[in-house]
């Protein structure tokens, strides 16, 4: 079991461990705590976001590509692409809740400093190779399949989905009461309202099975 020196967490223990992955590896490849910072202050604007996840991801891959027009020194960009490869390779299960992702980052920001004054770096790494993720579903994943397990969930099936988000042609929708989607509606955008029950068929799913596409019923 990953334990820390730190102050309490409230974390479940995969995601303790998914901190210390994120700040161990960040720590060996020499990313910098401060530009980590910066990046997590945008995730906690966005973290009520359905697609906090996301866009946390994609403005990290822009920090990487633009990072010399921002930084103050060359390694700018390297920090943020740093960063943007360890979040995809640890925190995929953890996109769907900002607010759970958020959490981890934070302590991976503070384990990065622990590990960086005073923990020599074969002891990190020796840590970091010792610390085994435990596999499991995220919570956001099984709140969905506890939602789905009784519906049928399958291209043509209808549903009643609540927009819970609008902004600009894309809007949020909510069905089941936990699942989430947001998608393009370009020509009805306009005319629905933050609030608002609309009746949703089903057009498209995802391999695992998941809604990927809906069709508002007129």
């Amino acid at each position: 079991m990953v334990t820390s020196t730190l102050t309490d967490y409230s974390l479940s223990e995969r995601q303790w461990q998914l901190a210390h992955k994120v700040a161990i590896d960040l720590v060996l490849d020499n990313a910098d705590t401060n530009e980590l910072g910066k990046a997590l202050s945008y995730l906690r604007e966005i973290q009520q976001e359905p697609d906090a996840g996301k866009r946390f991801l994609a403005y990290l891959e822009t920090l990487a590509k633009q990072g010399y027009r921002i930084g103050h020194s060359k390694r700018t960009s390297e920090y943020f692409a740093s960063m943007e490869s360890v979040c995809k390779q640890h925190l995929q299960g953890e996109l769907e809740n900002g607010a759970t992702l958020l959490a981890i980052m934070g302590w991976s920001f503070r384990l990065m400093r622990y590990y960086k004054e005073g923990v020599p770096p074969e002891t990190i790494r020796q840590r970091g190779d010792e610390i085994e993720v435990t596999e499991g579903k995220s919570k956001r994943q099984e709140e969905i399949e506890e939602a789905i397990a009784n519906v049928d969930i399958s291209v043509g099936s209808k549903l009643d989905a609540i927009v819970t988000g609008i902004k600009g042609n894309k809007v949020t929708y909510e069905m089941l009461g936990t699942i989430r989607l947001t998608q393009k509606e370009p020509k009805k955008a306009s005319s629905l309202s933050e609030g608002q029950t609309m009746r949703v068929e089903i057009i498209e799913l995802k391999d695992d099975g998941t809604i990927k596409k809906v069709k508002l019923i007129d």
